[in-house]
Order: structure tokens, then C-alpha cells, then sequence
């Protein structure tokens, strides 16, 4: 039975409760996904440095055929992109630069990026960006926007300035908004007697970082928070309470989630909501942790389509960034980027297939015996078939792993 035929039949069983399958995946093609790059060479960027990855960041394996220069790099990544469906961003590091230019990072500009928009623009994608304060020699230490010392800190500042306007520029290059996600490794190994001192130092290098208004529609900015990293075990600066009194009373500035930065026994699904709730926009690092952030490949299981599921059910596609986070260097990492990308989509859609206003009716009436049934009954329903059909109009492979290998 060919794929047409299989969803039609997928069609008429969803419609009999209440789902209309071409909606969903015209809302799945209208909704972006944010694929890092920093999977397709361990994290490793191209910077001419000599300090390997420290803040915490641990990219594991010897997979062959690492890329080798960022020509290679790229075609790398447009294979990755032509085997994904659905609309689509790249998300860069600074340390993704292109340029012969011997620079630090508190120089870069938009020309040491040109080359990454003319790839979004052959490509037809967006772009994000994040500054990169770790694997340098003013990141030993352990701090950079916190740091005591003021020199230290102010480099980390103008690094982080100026990431903000390659951001923007990317924004009004491709006409597409780009989010400028910041991640600092700061912290101590133990417990400080002075907690308050750091925070109140990377307070005002925000607020230094801030001060410049950018407009909304080519840039937004986001702060990412972390339970812990290595050699921050017992305190980290930017931790989750901090940034959300931060953007709160910061405009124009948004949290970002991440699936591995919490206590193993929480999850970012159970949180969403809540900043929703209060009508804020926010960014989603999805993620797989094992035990810790270890930045597995995302999978299609039960918190990747909790995640999406409470997107959908909070009618929120507006308001949450999608955005991916995960670096294995053990498999083939084409076949990572791919892999994740696609559950990405997949948990989504699953999430899209759900007859979400019957349900809540079902719940303000209080009958909980139907809508916990039905839940599950949903978990039968020809899913796959939908998918096949979405990955044929989009001209993506179904069988995708026979191109990788």
C-alpha cells in the first residue's frame, strides 16, 4: 500500500474523533525547528584556539569522518538540512565563525558571519546565534560575565554586545528573527560563602549587555539557566530563580528551557505553562539527559512529546521557540542531526493529532475516566502513517538512514 493510501485511511480514522490531519501538518510545516550546529563537529567551532572544551562541556566519542574545515563543515549541514522536513534555522556559536581575520571574540562583527547568511539564503533558512563564553583563556577561571575581575568581565560584555548585533543583522538579512541565546558556565566547584556577589555582578553586565534597544522583529535576546557543570557542582550564577526575576523585569528579553539543565526528577514540560501563563514568550533547548546534562540525541519518547504536547495544548506555537541541544560524537553525526530533528518534529505532530478541545471538555466536566482512556487509546492511532504522508510532500526521504550511510 503506497503512502497516499495509508494516510487517507489515517485521515478518516482521526476524523472520526474530531482531528483534522491536513491542519496539523500544515501547522507542523509553519512552525520552524531550530537545529544546532554544533552536533556535526563536537562542538569544536573555528576559531584558531588551543584550549580544548572546558565550562563544563564534554562532547564524547571518535566517530570517523569529522569534518575537516568549514567548507566540509557546510556540506555536512546542507545534507543534514535536505533530509529534515518542515521549516527550518541553523543555530550558530561565535566560535562558528568564518574569517582569516585573527581576532578575539570581544572583535567580531556581521562580515565574519556573511558566509553563514549567504547559506541560510541558498538554503532558505533562518539563523540563530549564541555568544560563546566558554573555551577560552578568560573563561578559566570558572566565571565571565560575573567575574571579579573587571577586565575580564568587560571583554565577555562586548563579546556578548556584539554577538547581539550579528544577531540582529542576521534578522534583517534573511527576514527572519533571530534569538541571541546567552549561556554562561559560572560557578563554584563548592558552596560560597557570598552567593549574592556574583549574581549581582552578572545583574549589571546584563543590564550593560541590554542597554542597547534592538527591534523585536529581527532580534530577541534569551538567558538560559543550569542546575549544574562540571566545576560548578555546588553554585551556579545564572540558576533558573535568577533568570526568571530577570526577564521579568527585563523587556524584551526571554528564558530559555532546557531539558538537561534541572534536578533529574523535573522536567521543563511541567513548566511551560507557567510562563505562558503570564504571557511570555520563551526558547526550548530540547534535549535528552542521561542521569545529567549529557545532551543526548533527542528521542521520540514520553518528555520530547510532553514537551510538545503542552505547547499545543496551551495553543502557544506563537510563543515557544524550538530549539535544539545535544552533541554525540560517538555515531554518525549527520545521522544525529537528522535523527533528533525528525523526533523533534515527530513528538509535534503526535502532539498536533490530538483532539485537544474534546479533551478539555472532558476535563471541566470532571469526567476523568474518558479522558484518561481516550489518552491512551490515542497512542494506537496510525500516527506514522501521517508522518510518511508530511515527510512526502515535503520531498524528504522516508527511509532517510540509506542516503547517511
Amino acid at each position: 500500500m503506497n503512502t497516499i493510501k495509508k494516510y487517507e485511511i489515517a485521515k478518516q480514522m482521526y476524523k472520526t474523533i474530531g482531528v483534522d490531519t491536513d491542519k496539523a501538518i500544515q501547522l507542523l510545516r509553519e512552525t520552524p525547528i531550530s537545529i544546532q550546529c554544533w552536533q556535526l563537529d563536537d562542538v569544536t567551532g573555528f576559531e584558531n584556539r588551543t584550549t580544548g572544551l572546558t565550562g563544563g562541556i564534554a562532547s564524547t566519542g571518535n566517530y570517523p569522518d569529522k569534518p575537516k574545515n568549514i567548507d566540509e563543515f557546510r556540506k555536512h549541514a546542507e545534507k543534514a538540512l535536505s533530509l529534515i522536513p518542515g521549516k527550518k534555522k541553523f543555530n550558530l556559536h561565535a566560535m562558528y565563525l568564518d574569517t582569516d581575520d585573527k581576532i578575539d571574540r570581544n572583535e567580531i562583527e556581521p562580515k565574519h558571519f556573511q558566509n553563514w547568511v549567504n547559506f541560510a539564503k541558498e538554503n532558505k533558512i533562518g539563523l540563530d546565534f549564541n555568544p560563546t563564553c566558554f573555551s577560552h583563556p578568560y573563561s578559566e577561571e570558572g566565571f565571565t560575565l560575573s567575574h571579579q575581575d573587571d577586565t575580564i568581565r568587560n571583554f565577555w560584555i562586548e563579546h556578548v554586545k556584539r554577538t547581539r548585533i550579528i544577531s540582529d543583522y542576521f534578522g534583517k538579512e534573511l527576514g527572519v528573527r533571530s534569538v541571541n541565546n546567552i549561556w554562561i558556565p559560572d560557578g563554584y566547584k563548592d558552596k560560597p560563602i557570598d552567593q549574592l556577589a556574583p549574581r549581582m555582578r552578572l545583574k549589571d553586565s546584563l543590564d550593560e549587555i541590554f542597554k542597547e534597544k534592538m527591534n523585536n522583529q529581527n532580534h530577541i535576546d534569551a538567558v538560559e539557566s543550569k542546575l549544574f557543570g562540571l566545576g560548578s557542582e555546588s553554585y551556579v550564577t545564572g540558576s533558573h530563580e535568577f533568570y526568571t526575576n530577570y526577564v521579568k523585569n527585563t523587556n524584551n528579553v526571554i528564558i530559555c528551557l532546557d531539558a538537561g539543565h534541572y534536578h533529574p526528577t523535573e522536567v521543563i514540560s511541567s513548566k511551560i505553562s507557567s510562563y505562558l501563563a503570564f504571557n511570555e514568550e520563551i526558547l526550548l533547548h530540547v534535549s535528552r539527559p542521561v542521569r545529567w546534562d549529557s545532551d543526548h540525541v533527542v528521542l521520540f519518547d514520553d518528555e520530547t512529546k510532553a514537551i510538545m504536547h503542552e505547547i499545543v495544548r496551551c495553543n502557544a506555537l506563537d510563543k515557544v521557540n524550538i530549539g535544539l541541544d545535544f552533541f554525540d560524537g560517538s555515531i554518525n553525526r549527520i545521522a544525529a542531526t537528522v535523527l533528533g530533528s525528525r523526533n523533534t518534529q515527530k513528538a509535534l505532530l503526535y502532539a498536533l493529532l490530538e483532539p485537544v478541545q474534546y479533551f478539555k471538555g472532558l476535563e471541566n466536566k470532571g469526567d476523568y475516566t474518558n479522558r484518561l482512556a481516550l489518552v491512551e487509546e490515542m497512542k494506537s492511532m496510525p500516527f506514522g502513517f501521517v508522518w510518511d504522508y508530511f515527510c512526502e510532500l515535503e520531498n524528504v526521504p522516508i527511509n532517510w538512514l540509506k542516503e547517511v550511510n
